[in-house]
């Protein structure tokens, strides 16, 4: 059985989503950003960086595995589900998933910080990150100009793209000037999978990003 360990933000819900589409067994515990119980000393136990997401497998004599992109390889390759088993295929994902890793996710997180969170709104700060942001867009929609989905077949990469995505507006830009990512965005919106994975743990902590969301953030982002 997987316990996940998780809050409403875009990478708890990329393993959720997995965890969901992969038909895997779990149980989860909400981890309230608001009242900062990702830095109390039974969490940063099991995740010395002190962030969501964090699963144990008790399956596997209690295995922790922390950072959401190296819960999805555990859990696919635990699966066998989501991530090809030939070289070249698991690469492809695995390309991608460390575009979300290394760009998407920063990029589209430090715009959020400048646009909403932070106590004094920069522009120069705010213009540089949504414009970086909207770069990574089109390095996207050009990809699913041929493709189906990020990596060939539906993947991890997928999964740990669209919920930031999905949170497009949160970071103030738009999806309009990219026809193939809205097409992928809608495609993968209406997977079951992907309703109740976005569905743990219910927005009671950090809200649905209204003002409620922006004093709860900035009580963790100091």
């Amino acid at each position: 059985m997987i316990e996940l360990l998780t809050s409403e933000t875009p990478n708890g819900w990329k393993i959720s989503i997995a965890l969901e589409e992969m038909g895997m067994s779990y149980t989860w515990r909400h981890i309230k950003l608001s009242q900062r119980e990702q830095k109390e000393e039974w969490y940063t136990t099991l995740n010395p960086n002190g962030r969501i997401p964090t699963i144990i497998d008790h399956d596997e004599a209690d295995f922790v595995v922390f950072e959401s992109g190296a819960i999805l390889v555990y859990l696919a390759e635990k699966s066998g589900k989501l991530l090809p088993a030939d070289r070249k295929g698991r690469s492809r994902v695995m390309q991608w998933l460390m575009f979300q890793m290394s760009g998407v996710g920063p990029m589209m997180g430090q715009a959020n910080v400048f646009l909403r969170y932070a106590p004094e709104k920069i522009p120069y700060a705010i213009e540089r990150y949504q414009r970086e942001v909207l770069r990574l867009f089109g390095v996207l929609d050009k990809q699913l100009s041929s493709h189906d989905y990020v990596a060939g077949e539906y993947s991890i990469a997928d999964i740990a793209l669209w919920p930031w995505i999905n949170g497009h507006d949160w970071s103030g830009v738009s999806l309009d000037e990219f026809e193939n990512l809205r097409r992928w965005h809608a495609l993968i919106e209406s997977r079951p999978a992907v309703k109740k994975g976005l569905a743990i743990p219910p927005r009671v902590d950090l809200g649905d990003r209204t003002q409620a969301t922006v004093d709860a953030g900035r009580k963790f982002l100091v």
